[in-house]
């Protein structure tokens, strides 16, 4: 097979192609990447057959080779690249808007005149809005997202489902719960805290880390997105998830645990604005239909990430440049006042 991937050079789309070219040793992976801040060439470095790295925008139709060239002859493409930091979103919406509404749109309309195969979009959990202290999202929640990120998936899946319906495009989406594991940029809660735990820097913790989010290895995640390309049913939607939830402030301090730093590091900051309590998710459909299950438990897949953390400290370097540091530092500070800061 030939796949397109877009956004190959981030955290779950390098993770993606490592995991399918160790798999699929016969294939070839074009990946498409805008190299922004999050996308990594060093997240490629081990990459020695099968992958052709094309820096170009999606959004972008002058650049040359066009998406039509790079489609030619594709079997599949699974559509990883997006904005994804709510943060980030909070403080300026307007490229979320432009790559994840407009740039699904430009891929879905050249997989359409290209009569792509299959069309997997990788979403989030987050689309379907917060739940309370119980319950569950299926795949017919209702979407109800609460950030500028999670809206800009949101209206990405609509546009997925809308080719399908319209054009009868093959498009599959997956809605994954939060993932973690090696190559995860570190302005996420895992290597945020995990990377700043190592350095000795205080770890900053929204409100008093209370939300609850159910975490899945990235690794579980790759091989729920080969069970989609191999069973998926085109136009259905997929909750990907572990069935492992946790608040944050349990996660830091396993973490902390782990590492043998001491809780002391913890600072609590005033929370993320429209800040989501909760997510968990039914993924009873993607067991049925694509005979998938994760195989990672938290706990394995927190050590194996800590470990990586901790072997890679060249990696972290690069990740923490000049504009990360800039950028946090002035995020937390300003939120540094919190009451419940202890």
């Amino acid at each position: 097979m030939k796949l397109l991937v877009t956004g190959g050079a981030g955290f779950i789309g390098s993770n993606f192609i490592r995991y399918w070219l160790r798999t699929h040793r016969t294939d070839c992976i074009c990946n498409v990447d805008k190299l922004t801040y999050a996308g990594n060439l060093k997240n490629l470095d081990d990459l020695t057959h099968g992958h052709e790295l094309v820096c170009r925008d999606i959004c972008d139709e002058s650049c040359d080779p066009t998406l039509e060239d790079l489609m030619e002859g594709v079997d599949a493409v699974i559509h990883f690249a997006a904005e994804s930091h709510v943060d980030r979103s909070i403080d300026s919406s307007a490229e979320f808007i432009r790559t994840n509404v407009m740039g699904t749109q430009r891929l879905l309309e050249v997989a359409r005149r290209k009569r792509v195969a299959r069309f997997v979009h990788i979403s989030t959990d987050e689309v379907y809005g917060a739940l309370g202290p119980t319950g569950e999202f299926t795949e017919q929640t209702p979407l109800d997202p609460n950030s500028p990120y999670a809206a800009s998936k949101a209206g990405a899946d609509m546009l997925a489902r809308s080719y399908f319906r319209t054009h009868g495009l093959p498009v599959i989406v997956t809605r994954a719960c939060n993932n973690y594991g090696p190559y995860q940029h570190p302005e996420k809660l895992i290597p945020l805290m995990t990377t700043n735990a190592l350095e000795g820097l205080p770890l900053p913790v929204y409100g008093k880390g209370e939300q609850v989010r159910e975490w899945l290895h990235v690794e579980d995640n790759c091989r729920a997105i080969e069970a989609v390309l191999a069973r998926g049913v085109p136009g259905e939607v997929y909750n990907i998830g572990s069935g492992e939830r946790h608040n944050n402030i349990t996660i830091v301090k396993t973490i902390l645990r782990l590492l043998d730093r001491p809780s002391s590091l913890i600072r609590f900051v005033e929370d993320r604005l429209a800040h989501d309590f909760r997510y968990a998710l039914d993924c009873s459909k993607a067991r049925r239909e694509l005979q998938w299950e994760p195989q990672i438990r938290l706990e394995e897949g927190l050590q194996m990430t800590v470990t990586w953390y901790q072997a890679n400290r060249a990696w972290v370097e690069s990740a923490k440049n000049r504009p990360f540091k800039d950028y946090y530092s002035q995020m937390y500070e300003s939120r540094a006042g919190y009451a419940g800061k202890q």
